[in-house]
């Protein structure tokens, strides 16, 4: 499983690599078009959520980095196992690798609100850790 995920991730990167050569053009439809956009789009959102983790990392203590690093080691794993998974029936296909991205930076995305959450948490708030649950929660 591992390996299919190094593919699709070598996959993306290809694409990141034709986004140097070639910039994101929402308006072409194309399917090499899509995979490049896709690229960027995981490259930006990887970028942000580096730039989180560096600022939460460096306010905490030695205890706090380390259990932030285990945590976010275990956060990769599951993003990749993850989109592993969500992707698996377009193995093999043109849009795989707009998927993968996708999924990719969805999931990164979500990680950022979720490092920017606790970064303003106060010691001993449970509630925090998870931003957007209320909201979702709510009935309407």
């Amino acid at each position: 499983m591992r390996r299919i995920f190094l593919s699709a991730c070598l996959v993306v990167m290809a694409a990141s690599a034709a986004a140097r050569a070639q910039e994101c053009d929402r308006s072409d439809d194309s399917q090499q078009m899509m995979n490049i956009c896709a690229g960027e789009d995981y490259q930006a959102a990887d970028a942000r959520l580096n730039k989180a983790y560096q600022d939460l990392i460096s306010s905490d203590d030695a205890d706090g980095k380390r259990l932030l690093q285990a945590a976010q080691r275990a956060w990769i794993a599951f993003r990749d196992a993850e989109c592993t998974h969500s992707t698996a029936a377009s193995q093999g296909g043109s849009i795989h690798a707009t998927e993968v991205a996708q999924c990719l930076t969805g999931l990164t995305n979500d990680r950022i609100k979720q490092l920017a959450a606790s970064a303003n948490c106060k010691e001993g708030d449970p509630t925090c850790a998870s931003p957007g649950e209320d909201e979702s929660d709510e009935v309407q």
